[in-house]
């Protein structure tokens, strides 16, 4: 059976985002379970094993057991589509390192040569990099910045007794402060359980949903130079906030942003280069026990990145 794949053009690159603010967000990835093999999977006659497909699965978390399988079934028939077109082309592998210091195995290295074969795309130009630019302000607009600090009266115990002092001592706290910075201060030094207290209770300058939500609800909505009347109840305990100050976003001018987008650019038009270029390996071979779609090419399994002068980069 011919595979059919179609090449995702629609995706667009995402901005980085980070927390680190250490208020203990998370998240956890739900557990797979291994549905039974769907028939044989092979590419050119060679079989994948169900063994091999189970073990894959741990890295393609889905909603469901089936949805994980297949995922995990079609990235290794590209990775040994890939692999056998390599070998086929009579490339020799040759392992680099890159900046963190890691090894490529010979057939990362292997892949990393067959995919080296697609046509070099077109450089982003200055007119194209613009469009996106003027496309694209939200991705070039810095967020607000609040200038905040806090004091943590923590319970003495985790029952409701031990939660209404703590709430308690937070009340008379806040009631008392007023917006008097250095008596914040303080208190902050005095009063709190949070290791902020050995800097006046300052939690810097924090972005939005770097914090509890919680916590950055009231700040937002709390007056620069003061100090919260009511005190805001987390999972970590009670605390009393101060906004000193809102430092607005400002939109990043282009002369500082062309060149990450022109490597943004470039690096996209690579993907799609390397996305059409395993369209025809794929529409060569006889594949079996998987279809091939626009998602599957996502899965496909690449080396680590490339050294200095290597044509992949990271997303803007």
């Amino acid at each position: 059976m011919s595979a059919t794949v179609v090449i995702d053009r629609r995706s667009e690159p995402v901005m980085p985002s980070s927390c680190g603010s250490g208020c203990g967000c998370a998240s956890a990835s739900k557990p797979v379970v291994q549905p039974p093999p769907e028939g044989k999977v092979s590419v050119n006659g060679v079989e994948i094993e169900a063994e091999a497909i189970a073990r894959e699965i741990q890295n393609h978390p889905a909603e469901d057991g089936a949805t994980a399988w297949r995922s995990a079934a079609q990235a290794l028939v590209l990775r040994e589509l890939m692999l056998q077109a390599a070998r086929g082309a009579g490339l020799d592998p040759s392992p680099e390192r890159d900046h963190a210091g890691r090894v490529e195995t010979e057939e990362e290295a292997l892949i990393r040569a067959i995919l080296d074969l697609a046509p070099e795309p077109q450089k982003a130009g200055e007119a194209e990099c613009r469009r996106y630019y003027d496309a694209n302000p939200h991705r070039f607009r810095m967020p607000t910045l609040i200038e905040a600090s806090h004091i943590l009266l923590e319970p003495g115990s985790g029952d409701p007794e031990g939660w209404e002092k703590a709430e308690r001592e937070a009340r008379a706290l806040a009631a008392e402060l007023g917006d008097d910075p250095a008596d914040f201060a303080a208190a902050a030094r005095a009063f709190s359980a949070c290791p902020t207290s050995r800097q006046d209770g300052s939690l810097g300058q924090v972005r939005p949903g770097e914090l509890v939500a919680e916590i950055q609800s009231v700040l937002e909505r709390l007056p620069e130079q003061t100090t919260s009347r009511v005190p805001v109840r987390s999972r970590f305990g009670w605390h009393v906030l101060r906004h000193h100050r809102s430092i607005p976003g400002k939109t990043l001018p282009y002369e500082m942003a062309a060149g990450k987008i022109a490597e943004m650019l470039d690096a996209r038009a690579w993907m799609m280069s390397v996305a059409a270029y395993v369209l025809q390996l794929a529409r060569e071979a006889e594949i079996e026990g998987v279809v091939l779609d626009p998602d599957s090419m996502a899965v496909a399994p690449s080396p680590p990145p490339r050294a200095a002068g290597g044509r992949v980069s990271a997303p803007l």
